[in-house]
């Protein structure tokens, strides 16, 4: 049943699923024009389009576990204790290998930043 709060009529539906039919058959960008397909990923950016980015798994660097803690938690969580950062990813719905690898730490131990927080977890004491 229709309740007429369609944003588009059925007609450009339609038109668009048209549009995208043949990028979903085909797995890649189906236009002629280069400059309107999506900008492929650099050899630098952090691994994100393969799952959560954790410490452990397998390409998982300095700067993609820092990345990916510092989207999660923010400025506001630290300093704290394992414990407490735990919470805040638990709180703030972060993958469980990341959360689980947090409270794996020594308790006693005070994390000032990010940084300081991904070099524990990634065992990089000499990493910049």
């Amino acid at each position: 049943m229709q309740r007429g709060s369609d944003r588009l009529s059925r007609h450009r539906d339609d038109e668009m699923k048209h549009e995208l039919q043949g990028l979903l058959r085909s797995g890649h960008p189906t236009r002629s024009e280069e400059w309107n397909d999506p900008e492929p990923t650099a050899d630098d950016d952090p691994q994100v389009w393969g799952g959560p980015v954790t410490p452990g798994r397998p390409g998982a660097s300095l700067e993609g576990v820092r990345l990916e803690l510092a989207r999660i938690l923010g400025r506001s969580s630290f300093p704290a204790t394992p414990v407490e950062l735990g919470r805040a990813l638990r709180r703030k719905h972060a993958p469980d290998p990341l959360v689980e690898a947090v409270e794996a730490l020594p308790r006693n131990e005070n994390y000032a930043t990010v940084q300081e927080l991904a070099r524990a977890l990634t065992h990089a004491e000499g990493a910049p």
